[in-house]
């Protein structure tokens, strides 16, 4: 992993820590993540027992599937797989669920507590297809595990 990754995880690590997992610190860890990595869009997603529920996520407007059963969109196939779900151009997939229709590419990372149970989704899109890589999923799995103990 790339130095500046290590670094930009250790300060998430530092500010989930110092702020602890209520709302306000989830929307900017959300902020954060989306701007180490200049994406478009970033969401956190809670597992209930029948629906993804939106836990927090970046900019001010509402979004279009707050709420959605555990079945649906690439959060569901994540879900399903259990497996990060990196699609390059989301305007092909069937599965896809658009919060926004300017979005091109999409990658879901589930994210899994320390008793090895899927409790969540970090979601980040992009308007540039095939816009993640690698070292975006490998970033995403770290955080998502950084955060994933808020959502349990």
């Amino acid at each position: 992993m790339k130095p500046e990754t290590i670094k930009q995880l250790q300060e998430l690590g530092a500010f989930v820590l110092a702020n602890g997992c209520n709302k306000r610190g989830l929307m900017k860890a959300a902020e954060l993540l989306r701007q180490e990595r200049s994406y478009r869009w970033v969401a956190i997603y809670k597992v209930t027992k029948k629906e993804f529920v939106a836990a927090a996520w970046t900019g001010d407007q509402p979004l279009a599937y707050p709420r959605f059963p555990t079945c649906q969109g690439l959060c569901g196939a994540a879900l399903e797989s259990g497996k990060p779900v990196m699609v390059g151009d989301v305007r092909k997939d069937p599965r896809w669920l658009p919060e926004f229709h300017t979005s091109r590419s999409e990658l879901i990372v589930p994210m899994i507590n320390e008793k090895k149970e899927v409790v969540g989704m970090l979601n980040a899109e992009s308007d540039k297809v095939n816009a993640f890589t690698t070292e975006d999923r490998h970033f995403l799995e770290r955080a998502a595990s950084l955060i994933a103990h808020c959502l349990s």
